[in-house]
């Protein structure tokens, strides 16, 4: 079984840290992938992190791209469009072969209620294409804007794409996972992890982003941003 299919926890109860179930995946991979692709995995992923890639992208103060993008289910979803009723968190993730990313999302998925009580949209953008999003969609009954950043566009301006490596490019391949197909044509781009809040003059005031794909923004943090972004927050 591949990191890909490495099973994802069970539903979680919404208090509990998204960091213990990331760590938790983490300690499984060994029964699940061999020894010699995760050395390969955790070699790139220390490799991207030492490159000072995330250290480049877009931090906290930069004004956020505009972009306009195809959701799950075809329509064609544009940052001053949600913009225009509240803030915007806005994350990004591999896709949906990666069990930290689905997990990363149904974590906050079961904080939803909460970020749309504070005047918030969410939205989460991977280069897959829309049929690859609406399958994940489906499976975990996401019910908010997820959208394809097919040749990692969005991903460029926010500072956040990265090429896979010739050796992790094979590992994947071993893990028969079709990048090609489900990125549309552009397997080699994929974007780092990232989660964004951007105010409603389309400034980023939070910003979280690792090149360390196990490692994800604790929903948690999300929400006390968001609440800072509140008239008479200190």
């Amino acid at each position: 079984m591949s990191e890909q299919q490495t099973p994802a926890p069970g539903p979680a109860p919404a208090d509990r840290r998204l960091d213990e179930e990331l760590r938790a995946v983490r300690a499984r991979r060994g029964r699940y992938v061999p020894a010699a692709m995760l050395e390969v995995i955790d070699r790139a992923t220390a490799d991207l992190a030492a490159s000072g890639r995330a250290e480049r992208a877009l931090a906290v103060g930069a004004r956020a791209p505009r972009f306009a993008l195809p959701s799950a289910t075809g329509r064609t979803v544009a940052l001053d469009d949600l913009l225009a009723g509240g803030p915007v968190v806005l994350t990004f993730y591999r896709g949906t072969w990666c069990p930290f990313c689905v997990i990363a999302l149904r974590a906050l998925r079961r904080r939803l209620t909460e970020i749309t009580a504070r005047g918030a949209r969410l939205v989460a953008v991977s280069p897959q294409v829309p049929d690859e999003s609406l399958s994940l969609v489906e499976k975990h009954a996401l019910d908010f804007d997820v959208l394809s950043d097919v040749g990692s566009t969005v991903a460029r301006q926010y500072g956040l794409d990265f090429r896979v490596p010739d050796a992790l490019a094979k590992v994947y391949e071993g893990f028969r996972f079709e990048m090609d197909r489900v990125n549309g044509g552009h397997g080699r781009t994929l974007p780092l992890t990232a989660t964004y809040v951007i105010d409603q003059g389309s400034t980023i005031r939070w910003a979280f982003v690792d090149a360390d794909y196990t490692r994800r923004a604790e929903p948690a943090d999300v929400l006390t941003a968001l609440d800072a972004l509140r008239p008479g927050a200190r």
